[in-house]
């Protein structure tokens, strides 16, 4: 059986707003009753595999708020949920310790729920052979780098943004986070490569944004559609 483990911590502070960003509501054109981010992040991946063991990883301060939702909305998919913690790397650890070291083990962020089935398979079906997953997509911007004495162009064709779900085998990814935490720990796959195990990139989707902002929202529920 497969796993994902939904890291889902913000606090909606760049949304301006007091509700948790993955708390808010976002709704498909055709439906009259808008749901929450992360019940649409949920819903994603049981659609995907109805099988999945679902963790869901929230601050301690929203376990009973989440609750309250899961009974207003009816939501009747099955998730087990693990209070987060001090950091994003915290939090995956904490959710780690109900998942089975013998299975694929996706890490997604709470308040992607844009993450196509496809760009699911594509990472599950490549980590059964090269144990360590990251989907990614092109930038289409130019980029220039900064530091304190100069910015300068770079080759944005030698870049990539990089998406969850991030898979890895069940036992690697469990070895890694037995690390002790470091501030270079920017996702789950810096967490893996501080192992020397190699990174395999698979192609994401463009609509798999991470909402943060209003404008996020905005645009997530217009892409919801397509």
């Amino acid at each position: 059986m497969n796993t994902v483990v939904i890291v889902a911590g913000g606090k909606g502070e760049r949304m301006q707003t007091s509700v948790p960003k993955q708390f808010l509501e976002m709704r498909k054109k055709f439906v009259s009753r808008k749901k929450p981010v992360l019940i649409h992040t949920i819903e994603m991946f049981y659609r995907y595999d109805n099988n999945i063991s679902i963790i869901v990883v929230l601050p301690s301060a929203q376990i009973d708020y989440w609750k309250g939702l899961c009974k207003k909305y009816h939501f009747p998919v099955s998730h087990q949920i693990v209070e987060g913690g001090e950091t994003r790397f915290h939090s995956v650890k904490n959710g780690l310790n109900l998942a089975d070291a013998d299975s694929l083990i996706a890490i997604h962020d709470g308040v992607r729920p844009l993450v196509s089935h496809e760009t699911i398979a594509h990472c599950f079906e490549n980590a059964e052979k090269y144990k360590a997953v990251v989907p990614v997509v092109d930038l289409v911007d130019s980029i220039r780098y900064v530091d304190e004495n100069e910015n300068r162009t770079c080759d944005r064709t030698k870049h990539k943004l990089v998406q969850t779900p991030q898979v890895f085998d069940g036992s690697l990814l469990k070895k890694a986070y037995e690390q002790e935490f470091s501030p270079a720990f920017t996702d789950d796959a810096s967490v893996v490569e501080a192992l020397g195990a190699k990174i395999h990139l698979v192609d994401g989707n463009s609509e798999n944004i991470k909402i943060t902002t209003a404008i996020d929202l905005k645009w997530a529920e217009i892409l919801i559609d397509f």
